[in-house]
């Protein structure tokens, strides 16, 4: 039988991990720090600095007593240790409470510091104090960055925990603890690496995940990364003034299909090949005439008698990549999250087979 002790853990720890990183089911529920200080940091589309502000500097606190909240909450749930008393507490429990007490202690020293001159000693006002013209200050370019976020055309993506924020003349990054700020005039942008997922966990579909380098010549405004899905990708780049360049040479799959052909190739080369008879030639893909054929549909998924699939007799006459884009074309369009587990018709012979019937020849 797990102990009260135990039990206390291992629930808290979910907690404080939902709690500061926040699921979406966590912000649906208002679960979040932003939902529980929504009174005293504002409105964000009206002012957008200020709030990020106040944002940042209260998150960082409300997350610093996550230790003390833990140390308290197990003088109920063993009260038999007794906590509660220090001098009797083994060392390690006094180490851990001395660091507790003196997180949020150290954090809201910072706090206090940072909320001088309005604000003024803030990271985020300190790097747009950077970007402030000879006899303004940050205040200035805040109100130009509250303005531009405002407009409707900006380009806004990610999740509440890290999001990616591109007006005419900014480009930003918001993260739970920080904001990365710089000026699309002065920006150097390079993709750096690209990371493909077979199976989104919330879409269900294929999705490619691009890494790019945001560099300032601005010595005072430190490089970042931002990611997003590589289906944005054109959307970002018309908002965006100066090139991306690609330094990783990355395939860049802009479209649904783009990611379901790379998919789609990775699984079948994961199935059994088909090897090819002795007295049998490869003739030219009849799709694409640019290749050999090397593709034969023979059922695998399942016993000859059994399921959707039937067994197909034509000769190999399609490659991979013309067959990959058959199955695609053959798909519902609004429903991409059931494209791997469907079933089409052979293109010749209509004979309907699934992913793990298609083979490569050997």
């Amino acid at each position: 039988m797990e102990s009260p002790e135990l039990t206390f853990t291992l629930a808290y720890v979910v907690f404080s991990v939902c709690f500061v990183f926040t699921p979406n089911e966590f912000h649906t529920a208002g679960i979040s720090a932003q939902s529980l200080l929504s009174a005293w940091l504002g409105s964000e589309d009206l002012c957008f600095v200020l709030y990020h502000i106040r944002r940042t500097a209260a998150v960082r606190l409300l997350h610093s007593f996550i230790p003390l909240g833990y140390f308290i909450g197990m003088c109920f749930a063993a009260p038999e240790k007794q906590l509660y008393n220090v001098y009797i507490a083994s060392e390690g429990w006094k180490l851990f409470i001395l660091l507790a007490v003196l997180l949020p202690a150290i954090t809201s020293m910072f706090a206090l510091y940072w909320s001088q001159n309005h604000w003024g000693n803030h990271p985020l006002a300190r790097t747009l104090a950077h970007h402030a013209l000879a006899h303004s200050e940050w205040r200035a370019v805040a109100s130009s960055v509250n303005t531009e976020f405002r407009r409707i055309d900006k380009f806004a993506t990610g999740s509440p925990t890290s999001r990616i924020i591109v007006t005419d003349n900014w480009v930003m990054k918001v993260t739970t603890y920080h904001v990365y700020i710089a000026q699309q005039q002065d920006i150097h942008l390079t993709v750096t690496n690209s990371r493909h997922h077979e199976i989104s966990a919330e879409t269900g579909t294929p999705v490619q995940l691009l890494t790019i380098r945001v560099s300032s010549i601005n010595p005072s405004v430190k490089p970042f990364d931002i990611r997003l899905n590589s289906t944005e990708y054109g959307e970002l780049r018309e908002k965006l003034h100066a090139p991306i360049r690609n330094a990783a040479n990355v395939v860049i799959h802009q479209t649904l299909s783009d990611m379901f052909l790379e998919t789609f190739r990775s699984l079948v080369e994961e199935n059994e090949p088909y090897p090819l008879p002795t007295n049998q030639e490869l003739e030219p893909c009849i799709g694409c005439m640019q290749i050999n054929a090397n593709i034969k549909l023979v059922k695998l998924c399942r016993d000859p008698n059994e399921g959707e699939c039937q067994q197909c007799y034509c000769r190999p006459m399609w490659c991979l990549t013309c067959m990959g884009k058959w199955f695609a074309s053959r798909q519902d369009q609004q429903h991409p999250e059931t494209w791997l587990s469907s079933h089409v018709p052979c293109p010749t012979c209509r004979a309907s087979f699934c992913i793990l019937d298609v083979c490569v020849v050997l």
